[in-house]
């Protein structure tokens, strides 16, 4: 028996489409799914996708403030393993984020171990430990009262959070940095108590405008300290989405152990 081609057309005919509207809507899906999935943070939490399914997996496990801590590369596995199958290093590098000081103005995760500086790496997860610390509790306060909707993961074999409840603005607190296709990112820290007394006066005066809320937060507060050179740049910010800000490193001129004079900087933007 020889082989034969069907060359019997399909049911449905080939379409004409524009190449320009193909495009432009192939182009939008793509975009969406790498914001959504991936690089920015969701205003009602401030966190990416990576950053809360590791959180929500610490919840899940019962790795909380009043528990001891355990290996970051048990949590860092497990995320993967359930929640986020894109590379163990990856997610450790978002745990630890979460950990450092000077990355977050108020860290979400209570680390044990080397976890790093601004110049170097942290420690393996092998040898660092980590558990959720009180302030993520707030992120998570009031999962269980179905606050929020659970969708199933990856393989369909559990639920995650679509987003968590939060019960501060995190993306105003810890900021967040994020590039995706066409469109990026880039909101400053701020102080937890001026966010709350700016969050409490829109609750009593719902129309309050962006000048009002600059008598509470004056502006951002970054984690390693250093100065901020002026307001312009910040009012521009708040009121248009849009600005920038100056910043100068903490030093001073000491004597060194050699009788030298040296440049000592104790803050640095």
């Amino acid at each position: 028996m020889t082989d034969t081609t069907d060359n019997t057309p399909p049911n449905d005919p080939i379409q004409p489409i524009s190449l320009h509207d193909e495009m432009e809507n192939s182009f939008l899906e793509y975009a969406m799914s790498v914001i959504m999935s991936r690089a920015l943070p969701d205003v009602r939490d401030g966190l990416k996708p990576v950053h809360r399914r590791i959180i929500w997996d610490m919840e899940d496990q019962g790795f909380r403030p009043d528990r001891g801590h355990v290996k970051c590369a048990r949590v860092s596995g497990d995320t993967m393993a359930r929640f986020h199958p894109h590379g163990d290093s990856a997610i450790y590098d978002a745990l630890v984020r979460m950990a450092q000081p000077f990355s977050l103005r108020h860290p979400l995760i209570d680390f044990h171990g080397n976890y790093g500086s601004p110049d170097f790496g942290p420690a393996a997860s092998r040898y660092t430990e980590c558990r959720l610390d009180p302030l993520a509790m707030q992120l998570l306060a009031d999962i269980d009262e179905d606050t929020v909707d659970m969708v199933p993961n990856y393989d369909g074999t559990t639920e995650e959070p679509v987003v968590l409840p939060a019960r501060f603005p995190n993306l105003l607190v810890n900021g967040s940095q994020g590039i995706a296709v066409g469109m990026a990112t880039n909101i400053p820290p701020h102080n937890l108590g001026e966010v709350i007394d700016a969050v409490v006066h829109v609750i009593d005066n719902p129309d309050a405008t962006p000048d009002d809320l600059m008598a509470f937060v004056k502006g951002p507060d970054f984690p390693t300290g250093a100065s901020i050179l002026g307001r312009a740049g910040i009012m521009d910010a708040y009121r248009t989405g849009r600005g920038s800000v100056k910043m100068r490193a903490t030093v001073a001129i000491e004597e060194g152990k050699n009788g030298r004079m040296e440049i000592v900087v104790s803050e640095l933007p």
